[in-house]
């Protein structure tokens, strides 16, 4: 079984989706779902529903009950027993939504194995599924302005609002559909089960940290990032700016960046170094040597690339395209080094 069949946390806006979830175990999906199975905590939390919304709350209670009971040997007493159940089975998959505050959510995502999936859906659509449930199980659905209330509760209060949660999502899944076979095939398309979910290859790291390095550009224009790796270590990092002793660009010190010139106009006089630029010079041509890939975040223009051509730069990853791409992967042609979009 590979890393990625650890504990997988749906964090949900309302109960409803504990519905959907509790359908990845159907026989008719066995194709796709690949054995996930639901842990859940004896005590569900209470306080999703404000006190000024009781019949709501009595409603939600009810349908709870009409579902399928528990799996008693797959129910816990505490989140800390549902996660060291999950840890010491990491290579089986797991699904829960019972994280219900920041406190438990961060010692599961301590975990190498654990993926918190947010799943949305407009307020309009969830109270309609709601209401549908209601009248399945012979219940009145609420109003939506009672709803409305409800989900903002949920959501926004300040001790258990679901929203702090949501924002650490690796993965948010918008389930707008009324189909549930189009949520199946967007679950499908996903693919919960990918290692890379949660630990990149080497490509995605290292573009990961070309990123990173982006961060410290102070270039008017763009933030632009760069790595240089040679047998899977980093040789240098680079970033585009203003060289040392002068100031830096977003204080002035590129007259032709800070007049917000348009793309490739007055280049010639542009005082910034490229992200490639710094990298290379960092590095230096004995450190490069055969083998050295270079990542970064954009593609490089045509002035860098024949820089990394002269040095021998073996192969170029980069994320995001820029004006002149064709001219940049025919110079590397030429030069004998591929260049690689991801």
């Amino acid at each position: 079984m590979s890393e990625a069949n650890g504990v997988y946390c749906i964090s949900e806006e309302q109960r409803e989706i504990e519905e959907i979830i509790k359908s990845l175990n159907d026989t008719d999906l066995e194709g796709w779902v690949q054995g996930f199975q639901l842990l859940e905590l004896a005590n569900k939390s209470q306080s999703h529903i404000p006190e000024s919304g009781d019949d709501l709350r009595l409603q939600a209670s009810e349908i709870r009950k009409k579902e399928d009971p528990k799996s008693p040997e797959l129910t816990f007493q505490d989140p800390d027993s549902l996660l060291d159940f999950a840890t010491k089975r990491w290579q089986e998959r797991w699904v829960t939504t019972d994280i219900a505050d920041a406190t438990t959510l961060d010692r599961f995502l301590l975990r190498p194995f654990f993926l918190l999936v947010s799943v949305d859906a407009p307020v309009s659509l969830r109270w309609k599924r709601f209401a549908d449930r209601c009248w399945r199980r012979q219940l009145d659905p609420p109003e939506l302005e009672k709803f409305v209330m409800w989900n903002d509760h949920n959501l926004y209060d300040k001790d258990i609002g679901r929203v702090y949660l949501t924002d650490k999502a690796q993965l948010r899944l918008f389930n707008s559909s009324s189909s549930l076979e189009e949520l199946h095939s967007a679950l499908e398309t996903l693919d919960l089960a990918d290692e890379q979910r949660l630990r990149p290859n080497w490509d995605q790291y290292f573009m990961q940290l070309a990123s990173l390095a982006a961060q410290r550009s102070n270039c008017m224009k763009r933030r632009v990032g760069c790595v240089l790796v040679r047998e899977s270590r980093v040789i240098s990092t680079g970033y585009n700016g203003t060289p040392r002793h002068l100031q830096n660009c977003n204080q002035g010190g590129c007259p032709r960046c800070n007049r917000g010139d348009g793309g490739g106009a007055g280049l010639s006089t542009c005082l910034c170094l490229h992200a490639e630029e710094n990298a290379l010079l960092e590095a230096g041509r004995e450190r490069i040597r055969e083998g050295a890939i270079l990542y970064c975040d954009t593609c490089p223009c045509l002035t860098c690339t024949v820089k990394i051509a002269q040095v021998g730069i073996s192969e170029v990853v980069y994320s995001q395209g820029y004006n002149m791409d064709s001219d940049v992967s025919q110079c590397l042609f030429v030069s004998r080094a591929p260049i690689n979009r991801i």
